[in-house]
Formats: C-alpha cells, structure tokens, sequence
C-alpha cells in the first residue's frame, strides 16, 4: 500500500509540475521592425545600423540599444537602454520604466497589446510623455533570440 501511495504522489507531482503555464513572452528578443505614428503621419522607426534587444524574465523587462560600428564612428555612435517592472493581464502588457538614460521618460507606464507567433512577439501601443509633449503610437516586432 504504501509502495502504491508513493507512485500516485510521484504522479501528481509530475504532472502538477508540468501542468504550470510557461509565459510567452519570457525570453531575449531582438528588434526586427519598429513603426510609428503620429497624428496623421505613419513611418518606420527601425534603424538597420542597430541593434536592439528586449529581456523580459517572470518579473522585469530591459531593453539595449546600440550601433553596429561598436561606437567607431562618431556621428552614429549610439547606446541607450531601459528597463524596469511589467505586467502581463491576457494579452495586455504593461510596463513600468523605472530606468533610461533619459530621465523625462521615468516614472511612465505604458501600456501594449502583445501577440506571440512562433518566434515573434509583437507589440502595439502608446507611448505618451506628457512633459515632452509626445503621443505616439508604436508597434513594434521582435523575433525570439536563440
């Protein structure tokens, strides 16, 4: 007998184990498309002499941005990253900049409604900055690092 409740308690522990939801969006993504718009006018924000990765863990996200030449060339030099607590409600993500070079961007939450299809997670959003006057929406398409 208790050979017996020992395997069912094995089994339910397997399968408690494997039954847990794994987020999708958890992992280190690199920005393959970026898209704005403003008022009325929509253009592309994506820069090919970047390269920019998302981190998102169970809890927090950070993003680094930076130029292919590895700061080599003066007038294209660039590094800026970010980064604090996000949400995640169904596909509503909600993320809390606590961190950026910029300090005007701080203290903001912005919300983004994010898909996942195979090895992309796309997200679209508003940006809004009061205080730098901007109101903008993005949408943005990364593709899962391996």
């Amino acid at each position: 007998m208790k050979k017996t409740v020992s395997i069912l308690v094995l089994i339910i522990m397997m399968t408690s184990c494997t039954s847990e939801k794994k987020n999708p969006i958890e992992g280190t993504w690199r920005l393959i498309s970026a898209e704005t718009t403003e008022k009325d006018s929509t253009f592309s924000t994506f820069n090919r002499k970047t390269k920019m990765i998302k981190i998102i863990n169970d809890t927090h996200f950070a993003f680094f941005n930076h130029d292919l030449k590895n700061g080599k060339e003066p007038e294209t030099a660039l590094f800026f990253g970010g980064g604090g607590k996000y949400t995640l409600n169904d596909s509503i993500y909600t993320e809390q900049l606590e961190y950026f070079n910029n300090r005007d961007w701080e203290d903001n939450k912005f919300e983004f409604v994010v898909k996942v299809q195979n090895d992309t997670l796309i997200q679209k959003g508003v940006e809004r900055v009061e205080k730098l006057g901007i109101d903008r929406i993005i949408i943005e398409k990364y593709v899962r690092e391996k």
